[in-house]
């Protein structure tokens, strides 16, 4: 893994063909990949990679158990903050950093879930409007990291660990080990009366 993650640092840019084209020892990487490929006999993959960090960024990581890896990128702050807060992300797996991030496609589906579900309730639009207005609120303070409660201090938002620090929120990045793969299903009762009818 250690030599992975070097050659990811060695790498031009992000992309997964330049890391599995790095020189690791014993060869690329592709082929150290397919070496233990063969010695174990585990279908090791690399799929994804990520960096962050500028000239004027910090950048602080955590790795949970070898599972979950994640990056988080601030404007000011320092390395121990950037951790803090990647220790959150790996917790509470929020899908966006600030609510402008949320894609619009994303608000307006919500927004009209939300709509629906108040106007069952049989109150005039106004009110209705003023229902899901508050209602997308608290549902950006769920999906946003800058807005949900800091798991090491329950008292104050990720957003108000930022502001202690004078830090802006960037960006971050989490990764977890077989996120992404499609899982095979099986149907039981179709196989069985599969079996049961000789097919």
């Amino acid at each position: 893994c250690d030599a992975v993650a070097g050659a990811a640092l060695a790498a031009e840019d992000d992309s997964l063909e330049s890391l599995l084209e790095q020189s690791v020892e014993g060869g690329s990487v592709e082929e150290s990949r397919q070496a233990l490929v063969a010695k174990i006999g585990e279908n090791i993959q690399v799929r994804r990679m990520a960096s962050r960090g500028g000239t004027d960024t910090t950048v602080g990581t955590y790795v949970h158990m070898n599972r979950i890896g994640v990056l988080v990128e601030t404007e000011g702050g320092n390395s121990q903050l950037c951790t803090d807060i990647a220790m959150h992300v790996a917790a509470m797996n929020p899908p966006f950093a600030v609510p402008e991030d949320v894609p619009q496609d994303v608000l307006e589906n919500e927004k009209r879930i939300l709509s629906e579900q108040a106007l069952e309730s049989g109150k005039p639009a106004t009110i209705v409007e003023k229902m899901v207005e508050g209602r997308i609120r608290k549902y950006l303070e769920e999906i946003c990291l800058v807005s949900q409660t800091y798991v090491k201090d329950g008292d104050k938002t990720v957003g108000d660990l930022l502001k202690q620090n004078d830090a802006k929120m960037i960006g971050f990045t989490r990764i977890a080990v077989g996120e992404g793969i499609e899982k095979k299903e099986d149907d039981f009762a179709a196989e069985v009366a599969k079996m049961a009818g000789g097919e």
